[in-house]
């Protein structure tokens, strides 16, 4: 991992009328870390993601991407720059087989949905980069199943399947572990770990064991405004943290 940032945010605001909800953010991912982002309900995290992932256009501020200005992008032209990211509801065709729903999102990476001159089935690549995909998240052996008939825990992975078909440099992934057992969030955090390796992670999620165990570097959203980032004893150890959060959640 090289200490350059792959991801920059600077001064990022962004309003809704007179609320501001993101109040200032400054943050950077460095290439290859797995950095984790924690906060109170409320906090901005989701807006943050929306607004790094095109989905809403800042009020001010920068985003830059690989050293490239992404700010106002569509989220498929940030997608095709090299960064993805999951929702927190789980973004699948139910009633498509789990194959099916993993080949378009690998058709999308090739510009190919819309390509009605050629039988998929004839289409070799795009045929074995969505099994190579089922096999990196374990679901080769349901690949046959309706994706609206597997378990939770198995939607989510079959998700970040389809979030790694773009082949991304910077993956998003926002509480991917909400609604699971502790079972079943052990085995995720773990697939997550193995297919972000080499790929810089931005992990939003409440489960503080998942936090601290998988981010290298932890950032605190409060209100809007990061007020800080480190290692997880780092931000253990920091008071206005404990103050802010870790404190209340320890309590709950």
């Amino acid at each position: 991992m090289t200490t350059d940032p792959i991801l920059s945010i600077r001064g990022l605001r962004k309003s809704f009328g007179a609320a501001e909800i993101i109040r200032g953010i400054d943050l950077e991912l460095r290439a290859g870390e797995r950095h984790a982002l924690i906060g109170p309900n409320g906090a901005g995290k989701s807006t943050l993601f929306h607004l790094i992932s095109g989905n809403l256009l800042p009020s001010a501020g920068e985003i830059v991407l690989d050293g490239e200005h992404i700010e106002g992008w569509t989220p498929e032209r940030v997608n095709r720059r090299g960064l993805a990211r999951s929702f927190q509801i789980t973004n699948i065709f139910p009633k498509l087989s789990v194959f099916e729903n993993v080949r378009i999102a690998v058709m999308q990476r090739h510009r190919l949905e819309y390509n009605f001159w050629r039988r998929i089935e004839r289409m070799g690549s795009i045929r074995e980069a969505t099994e190579r995909l089922l096999e990196r998240v374990r679901l080769q052996h349901q690949a046959s199943t309706l994706a609206g008939e597997m378990t939770y825990s198995a939607q989510r992975s079959l998700e970040l399947a389809m979030t790694l078909a773009s082949d991304p440099q910077v993956v998003l992934l926002d509480e991917p572990m909400a609604g699971m057992s502790s079972e079943e969030t052990h085995y995720t955090a773990e697939l997550i770990r193995e297919v972000t390796a080499g790929r810089t992670l931005l992990l939003v999620e409440h489960d503080m064991d998942v936090v601290f165990s998988l981010g290298e570097r932890v950032s605190v959203l409060v209100y809007g405004q990061v007020i800080a980032t480190g290692t997880p004893d780092e931000i253990r150890r920091h008071q206005g943290v404990r103050e802010a959060y870790l404190g209340e959640e320890h309590e709950a």
